[in-house]
Formats: structure tokens, C-alpha cells, sequence
């Protein structure tokens, strides 16, 4: 069975501004017939690394919290910290950098919140029978909401091909150690020449997978690790890195399963909402944002990631391609555009298989707003 799929394709007039083309897009959902007073509702997206310009303005955001504010919820900002070590890797650096891309609660209405915590060590373990995982460990905060808006850039990824509505929600929800089990599952990787012997590492981790060899270098236990990453951050030196080398299937399988075990598990109303503009070649997390692969398609909203996810993909590659010198094989009409920028990368497999796992369906009908 087709699911619906609430499509506005950016046309505004003087009397049919942004915010009420918006607007009419949330209330086209029915979600805010959900929302009851002084519910406590999360907005999960992400704010950009330092650097990145493509991320979701958060002039964007007016239309859907004033909504929310008229149901009087109180409405907060939220994302996870980062498994790589940069400028979301915990709470304070998180909020600070979110605060510098203009996501100010004195402006917006609404706080932002890093949902797994100072350290991300604010988790929650979720038993689901996945193929991969039977625990999931998730942002403690993000199950205490009364529900959730999954607000996502769609814009291409070097490992997933595409991110959108499952993997703001399958990665973005997760915490470090989540997201370590889903990229490698493994012990970090050590970087002998950098390190200095200080035992911050060792310290960090509760496992004692990490020890110091007779050169004074660290080591890890493979047998012993856990995966949850404390080491990573607690490293001032780089000499524990992730070990970013997986299966591409492997991992799109082990990011659908992450979704699947925290929508199945929220039980908690959830809209996914997809912005499908300044679609850039790569993540917003790697710090700079290139540009556009194809022109601005619009806003697109679903109560199912995977029919939403697949919409905006078929409608990326139906449209022109533009900038053409950064792909590797210029794509034809309605070939896949993220492939063609990353060869390896299969997002349409990701799709097939949260469809496998009973996540969504990939059939979809678009009802334009």
C-alpha cells in the first residue's frame, strides 16, 4: 500500500508567504490533531559542523514551532553528540557551535538540547531483534518526549549515498556508542606515532580494552571493547581513531535497524520532514558544504522515512543535474546522482532493506501542498 507523501514545491506569492505555505504543509499531516497542551515536543535535527552552510536555517524553523507554541507544547531543539572528534563532539563545543549557526532560543522559542548528554553517556538501552543487534542504545531524552518532528537536510553522504529521514534518526539518535556499533562494531583504531602515554584513554574506559605496550604506546583489547567510544574523546592526541573500515551493505543494514529499533520502541507520535534544498554532494558534518547537485526541489513530509526518503530521492534524480564537474560520470535523467558522485556508495539499498525490516514502503503517493 502506497503511503502519503505531503509535497511543496518552494512557490510562495505575496499572499501565500513561506510561513503559510509551510504551515499549510505541517497541517495538510494532521500532526498537530496529536499534539496536546503542554506536551513536550522535539524538533531532531541536525546544526551543522563548524564550517558547513547547507544545514536547515533556522529562520526556516519560525512556521513550525509557532504551530507548535498555538497547541502551547513546549518545544525544544535537539541532536546527539558526534562519534568523530570535532566541533559536536560533546555538549558544550554542540550547543556553542549551534548557537553560532543561529539556532538561539531567545530568538527561536525553543532550547537546544544534545539529548545524549554532556558526554554522551546519557543513553538508553533498547532491546529490538534486529539481524545485526538485538541492544540499541539511543539519546536518553529523545524517549522522553510526548513527540517528535525528524526534521532532515536531504543531501548526499560518502558512505550512505544520501541522508534523510532514516539516518537522522538511525545515526542522529544514537549515542556514541550506537553509533560506533553501526559503523564498525569494532575496537578503535590506534595511532602509535601519536601517542604520548598518558593514560587519558585508559582511564576513559570502564571495558580495560585499553592498555600500554613496553614502548609506552597504547593498545586495545579487541575482545574486551565495547565499542562506546569514551576513548575517542578522551584523547587530546589523535592517537585513537574509529575504524572507519566497513561493508557498505553491512552498514546501510546495521542504519536501518537503528531506525526501525527507535521508531518501534518511541511509540510516540513522529513526523519526518525532509528539506530538500542545497543538496550538497556530502554530509554536513564534514565541515564544509560544496555546491548544489541539482536546483532546490522543495519541502516534503511523511509519517513514513521510507516513503519520504524515496520520494526525495526520485525527484533529485529526475531533476537537472547542475555543477557537473564534481561528479565522476555526469548522471543522465533520472539516473542516481549521489551514485554517480560516490560510486560505492548504494542508498537505494538502504531502502530496500528498512522495507525489508517492515520500517515503511518504498511506494509512495505525493499530495502537493
Amino acid at each position: 500500500m502506497a503511503s502519503e507523501v505531503y509535497f511543496w514545491n518552494l512557490r510562495t506569492s505575496f499572499k501565500k508567504s513561506y510561513e503559510v505555505k509551510l504551515k499549510n504543509l505541517i497541517n495538510a499531516t494532521g500532526f498537530l490533531d496529536k499534539i496536546e497542551k503542554k506536551d513536550i515536543v522535539g524538533i531532531k535535527m541536525h546544526f551543522g559542523e563548524k564550517g558547513t552552510t547547507s544545514f536547515i536555517s533556522p529562520i526556516w524553523l519560525h512556521p513550525i514551532i509557532s504551530l507548535l507554541k498555538q497547541k502551547e507544547a513546549k518545544v525544544f531543539l535537539a541532536d546527539t553528540n558526534t562519534l568523530y572528534v570535532g566541533e559536536r563532539v560533546d555538549a558544550v563545543s554542540h550547543i556553542l557551535n549551534a548557537t553560532r549557526h543561529g539556532f538561539d532560543p531567545a530568538i527561536l522559542g525553543a532550547p537546544v538540547i544534545i539529548a545524549d548528554g554532556l558526554k554522551s553517556t546519557n543513553e538508553i538501552t533498547i532491546n529490538f531483534n534486529g539481524n545485526h543487534f538485538k541492544e540499541f542504545y539511543f539519546a536518553r531524552d529523545l524517549f522522553e518526549v510526548d513527540a517528535l518532528i525528524n526534521l532532515s537536510h536531504f543531501k548526499g553522504h560518502e558512505l550512505a549515498g544520501f541522508g534523510g529521514a532514516i539516518k537522522n534518526i538511525g545515526m542522529g539518535c544514537a549515542t556514541r556508542r550506537g553509533k560506533m556499533q553501526e559503523h564498525c562494531g569494532l575496537g578503535p583504531k590506534p595511532i602509535r606515532k601519536k601517542c604520548v602515554g598518558c593514560g587519558r584513554c585508559i582511564e576513559a574506559c570502564e571495558a580495560g580494552a585499553l592498555y600500554l605496550d613496553e614502548e609506552n604506546k597504547i593498545c586495545v583489547d579487541d575482545d574486551k571493547c565495547v565499542g562506546c567510544a569514551n576513548c575517542l574523546v578522551a584523547c587530546k592526541n589523535g592517537a585513537l581513531e574509529v575504524n572507519w573500515k566497513i561493508d557498505v551493505k553491512l552498514f546501510l543494514e546495521r542504519l536501518a535497524e537503528y531506525c526501525t529499533a527507535f521508531i518501534s520502541s518511541l511509540k510516540k507520535p513522529i513526523l519526518h520532514i525532509n528539506f530538500v534544498i542545497d543538496v550538497s554532494p556530502v554530509c554536513d558534518c564534514v565541515g564544509f558544504s560544496d555546491a548544489s547537485i541539482c536546483p532546490d526541489i522543495g519541502v516534503l513530509a511523511s509519517y513514513d522515512p521510507v516513503a519520504l526518503d524515496q520520494a526525495c530521492l526520485d525527484l533529485v534524480n529526475q531533476a537537472i543535474a547542475i555543477n557537473v564537474g564534481q561528479y565522476k560520470n555526469e548522471p543522465k535523467p533520472g539516473e542516481d546522482k549521489f551514485k554517480a558522485i560516490h560510486p560505492k556508495t548504494q542508498g537505494e539499498y538502504c531502502l530496500e532493506y528498512a522495507e525489508k525490516l517492515g520500517l515503511g514502503s518504498r511506494k509512495y503517493e505525493l499530495k502537493k501542498i
